[in-house]
């Protein structure tokens, strides 16, 4: 039987964070206005633990994205399918990511979804071309973590 995942990125600031990937994948931030008013209406989260982006409400430090076509419950926001989930932590990224994430090139060619990210605050790192193995840039998102954009 296949399991249910989400992938969980630590972050310096998770709604920024969240912003840039939704962007850059075409995912939606989750919405968890809903559930986070009834916590508040019921004594069950306290007002300190969440803050306002954007006309949205999040806890404080906790920011998602999931994919559009996939289920989500409506009242938490949750995503039920592909999912991220950005943290925050204290401690700064330190060392090259031991997973990252391949965002591949559609109709639009490779260049085109290079500046594209680059002009939603991602940085070109290093070009790479393969052959018949392929070719793409690894890249870094604003806070400094690695992924490639493939052709």
């Amino acid at each position: 039987m296949a399991l249910h995942w989400k992938l969980i990125v630590d972050s310096k600031n998770a709604i920024a964070i969240a912003d840039f990937w939704a962007n850059a994948l075409g995912y939606q931030v989750e919405d968890a206005g809903a559930l986070i008013d009834q916590l508040v209406a019921a004594g069950q989260l306290p007002e300190e633990a969440v803050v306002e982006h954007g006309g949205r409400k999040y806890f404080r430090g906790f920011a998602a994205i999931r994919h559009p076509d996939d289920p989500y419950d409506p009242v938490s926001g949750i995503g039920k399918g592909r999912r991220i989930l950005f943290q925050d932590v204290p401690e700064e990224k330190s060392v090259k990511n031991r997973l990252h994430i391949d965002v591949h090139a559609g109709d639009e060619g490779l260049e085109a979804l290079v500046s594209r990210l680059e002009s939603l605050g991602a940085k070109r790192v290093q070009k790479y071309d393969k052959g018949p193995a392929g070719h793409w840039w690894l890249m870094l998102d604003p806070e400094g973590n690695e992924f490639c954009a493939a052709g």
